[in-house]
Protein backbone atom coordinates (compact mmCIF):
# COMPACT_ATOMS: atom_id res chain seq x y z
CA UNK A 1 0.00 0.00 0.00
CA UNK A 2 1.22 3.44 -1.04
CA UNK A 3 1.26 5.83 2.17
CA UNK A 4 1.58 10.00 1.86
CA UNK A 5 3.18 11.79 4.40
CA UNK A 6 0.87 14.92 4.44
CA UNK A 7 3.96 17.25 6.49
CA UNK A 8 6.87 16.45 4.21
CA UNK A 9 5.30 15.22 0.85
CA UNK A 10 6.96 11.90 0.50
CA UNK A 11 4.98 8.69 -0.53
CA UNK A 12 6.19 4.90 0.09
CA UNK A 13 5.32 1.68 -0.40
CA UNK A 14 4.40 -0.16 3.13
CA UNK A 15 5.05 -4.18 2.89
CA UNK A 16 2.14 -6.11 4.96
CA UNK A 17 5.03 -8.93 6.45
CA UNK A 18 3.11 -12.37 7.29
CA UNK A 19 3.91 -13.49 11.17
CA UNK A 20 3.65 -17.41 11.84
CA UNK A 21 2.60 -17.93 15.52
CA UNK A 22 3.03 -21.53 15.51
CA UNK A 23 4.62 -22.65 18.27
CA UNK A 24 5.02 -21.20 22.54
CA UNK A 25 8.06 -19.66 21.43
CA UNK A 26 8.90 -16.12 23.56
CA UNK A 27 9.28 -13.21 21.45
CA UNK A 28 10.64 -10.02 21.38
CA UNK A 29 9.24 -6.57 20.06
CA UNK A 30 10.72 -3.51 19.27
CA UNK A 31 8.01 -0.70 18.52
CA UNK A 32 9.24 2.69 17.41
CA UNK A 33 7.47 6.00 17.62
CA UNK A 34 6.79 7.52 14.52
CA UNK A 35 9.74 9.84 12.36
CA UNK A 36 11.10 8.71 15.40
CA UNK A 37 9.18 11.52 17.21
CA UNK A 38 9.97 11.52 21.50
CA UNK A 39 6.12 11.06 21.98
CA UNK A 40 7.52 8.17 25.04
CA UNK A 41 9.53 11.07 27.03
CA UNK A 42 6.74 11.84 28.91
CA UNK A 43 5.36 9.98 32.14
CA UNK A 44 1.64 10.72 30.94
CA UNK A 45 2.66 8.61 27.73
CA UNK A 46 4.67 6.05 29.38
CA UNK A 47 1.50 5.37 31.82
CA UNK A 48 -1.09 4.86 28.99
CA UNK A 49 1.87 1.80 27.78
CA UNK A 50 1.55 0.52 31.07
CA UNK A 51 -2.20 0.91 31.20
CA UNK A 52 -2.70 -0.62 27.53
CA UNK A 53 -0.03 -3.33 28.15
CA UNK A 54 -1.49 -4.57 31.82
CA UNK A 55 -5.41 -4.12 29.48
CA UNK A 56 -3.93 -6.47 26.74
CA UNK A 57 -2.16 -8.69 29.52
CA UNK A 58 -5.90 -9.58 30.86
CA UNK A 59 -7.04 -9.87 27.21
CA UNK A 60 -4.44 -12.41 26.22
CA UNK A 61 -3.17 -15.83 27.51
CA UNK A 62 0.54 -14.36 27.87
CA UNK A 63 3.11 -13.55 30.18
CA UNK A 64 5.64 -10.50 30.08
CA UNK A 65 9.03 -11.41 31.18
CA UNK A 66 10.63 -7.94 30.10
CA UNK A 67 10.34 -4.53 28.60
CA UNK A 68 12.02 -0.95 28.78
CA UNK A 69 10.38 2.23 27.41
CA UNK A 70 12.81 4.25 25.93
CA UNK A 71 11.72 7.84 24.58
CA UNK A 72 11.17 6.71 20.71
CA UNK A 73 10.90 2.74 21.16
CA UNK A 74 9.75 0.15 23.59
CA UNK A 75 11.44 -3.15 23.95
CA UNK A 76 8.64 -5.68 25.06
CA UNK A 77 9.55 -9.83 25.61
CA UNK A 78 6.90 -11.94 26.17
CA UNK A 79 5.98 -15.49 26.40
CA UNK A 80 2.20 -17.22 25.13
CA UNK A 81 0.49 -19.79 27.64
CA UNK A 82 -0.55 -21.80 24.20
CA UNK A 83 0.65 -22.44 20.48
CA UNK A 84 -0.63 -20.40 17.48
CA UNK A 85 -1.40 -17.40 19.84
CA UNK A 86 -1.20 -14.28 17.32
CA UNK A 87 0.87 -12.30 19.13
CA UNK A 88 0.74 -9.47 16.59
CA UNK A 89 -2.62 -8.71 17.50
CA UNK A 90 -1.46 -8.59 21.09
CA UNK A 91 0.82 -6.15 19.86
CA UNK A 92 -1.08 -4.46 18.14
CA UNK A 93 -3.68 -3.87 20.97
CA UNK A 94 -0.89 -2.75 22.92
CA UNK A 95 0.39 0.28 20.37
CA UNK A 96 -3.38 1.15 19.62
CA UNK A 97 -4.41 2.03 23.31
CA UNK A 98 -0.94 3.69 23.95
CA UNK A 99 -1.59 5.75 20.85
CA UNK A 100 -5.31 6.58 21.45
CA UNK A 101 -4.86 8.64 24.21
CA UNK A 102 -1.72 10.24 23.19
CA UNK A 103 -2.96 11.34 20.13
CA UNK A 104 -5.84 12.45 22.16
CA UNK A 105 -4.04 14.28 24.18
CA UNK A 106 -2.35 15.75 21.26
CA UNK A 107 -5.38 17.30 19.60
CA UNK A 108 -6.56 18.94 22.59
CA UNK A 109 -3.37 20.22 23.44
CA UNK A 110 -1.09 20.45 21.09
CA UNK A 111 -3.09 20.63 17.64
CA UNK A 112 -0.19 22.36 15.81
CA UNK A 113 1.61 19.24 15.96
CA UNK A 114 -0.90 16.71 13.99
CA UNK A 115 0.21 17.68 10.82
CA UNK A 116 3.57 15.94 11.52
CA UNK A 117 1.49 12.61 11.88
CA UNK A 118 -1.12 12.48 9.48
CA UNK A 119 -0.84 10.27 6.68
CA UNK A 120 -2.85 9.56 3.69
CA UNK A 121 -3.54 5.62 3.34
CA UNK A 122 -5.10 5.30 -0.12
CA UNK A 123 -8.63 7.29 0.92
CA UNK A 124 -7.86 6.89 4.75
CA UNK A 125 -6.30 9.60 6.38
CA UNK A 126 -4.60 8.54 9.63
CA UNK A 127 -2.22 9.72 12.80
CA UNK A 128 0.69 8.26 13.16
CA UNK A 129 2.10 7.30 17.14
CA UNK A 130 3.80 4.71 15.83
CA UNK A 131 5.70 3.71 12.85
CA UNK A 132 3.65 1.71 10.30
CA UNK A 133 3.93 -2.29 10.20
CA UNK A 134 4.65 -4.76 12.77
CA UNK A 135 7.79 -3.41 14.28
CA UNK A 136 10.90 -5.63 14.59
CA UNK A 137 9.95 -8.95 16.66
CA UNK A 138 11.76 -12.43 16.86
CA UNK A 139 11.17 -15.58 18.95
CA UNK A 140 13.60 -16.92 21.28
CA UNK A 141 14.20 -20.49 21.59
CA UNK A 142 17.63 -20.59 23.81
CA UNK A 143 17.29 -19.69 27.54
CA UNK A 144 21.07 -18.19 26.99
CA UNK A 145 19.61 -15.97 24.49
CA UNK A 146 16.52 -14.95 26.97
CA UNK A 147 19.14 -14.46 29.73
CA UNK A 148 21.18 -11.68 27.08
CA UNK A 149 18.11 -10.55 25.39
CA UNK A 150 16.91 -9.00 28.72
CA UNK A 151 20.04 -8.06 29.24
CA UNK A 152 19.85 -6.09 26.40
CA UNK A 153 16.47 -4.46 26.98
CA UNK A 154 17.86 -3.50 30.54
CA UNK A 155 20.73 -1.66 29.42
CA UNK A 156 19.45 0.44 26.62
CA UNK A 157 19.20 3.34 28.79
CA UNK A 158 22.55 2.68 30.00
CA UNK A 159 23.69 2.57 26.38
CA UNK A 160 22.30 5.61 25.81
CA UNK A 161 23.57 7.85 28.62
CA UNK A 162 19.94 8.45 29.94
CA UNK A 163 21.53 6.55 33.64
CA UNK A 164 24.05 5.24 34.71
CA UNK A 165 22.56 1.68 35.99
CA UNK A 166 19.71 0.06 34.72
CA UNK A 167 18.12 0.03 37.45
CA UNK A 168 18.23 3.89 37.83
CA UNK A 169 15.98 3.71 34.73
CA UNK A 170 12.07 3.34 35.63
CA UNK A 171 10.38 2.43 33.06
CA UNK A 172 12.18 -1.06 32.55
CA UNK A 173 11.73 -4.23 33.94
CA UNK A 174 15.40 -4.18 35.29
CA UNK A 175 14.08 -2.72 38.85
CA UNK A 176 11.65 -5.94 39.39
CA UNK A 177 14.25 -8.18 38.69
CA UNK A 178 16.84 -6.53 41.75
CA UNK A 179 13.61 -6.67 43.67
CA UNK A 180 12.99 -2.89 43.98
CA UNK A 181 9.36 -2.47 44.57
CA UNK A 182 7.10 -0.70 43.99
CA UNK A 183 7.46 -0.66 40.05
CA UNK A 184 5.30 0.25 37.25
CA UNK A 185 4.36 -2.79 35.99
CA UNK A 186 4.45 -6.19 37.80
CA UNK A 187 5.98 -8.85 35.31
CA UNK A 188 5.21 -12.82 35.41
CA UNK A 189 7.16 -15.07 37.25
CA UNK A 190 6.90 -17.49 35.30
CA UNK A 191 10.79 -17.15 32.75
CA UNK A 192 11.92 -20.65 33.09
CA UNK A 193 15.55 -19.48 34.18
CA UNK A 194 14.55 -17.91 37.43
CA UNK A 195 14.08 -21.21 38.94
CA UNK A 196 17.31 -23.25 37.44
CA UNK A 197 19.45 -24.13 40.11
Amino acid sequence: MRIHDLSSGQSWFSKRRKRYDVNRAPREFTFSCYHGFRFLERDRTREWFIAALEKARQRWPVDIWAYVLMPEHVHLLVSPHKPKLELGRFAGFVKEHTARPAIRWLKNNAPEFLPKITVDEGSVTRRRFWQPGGGYDRNVSKERTLESMIDYIHHNPVRRGLCERATDWQWSSARWYAGIRPVPFQLDATLPMMYDS
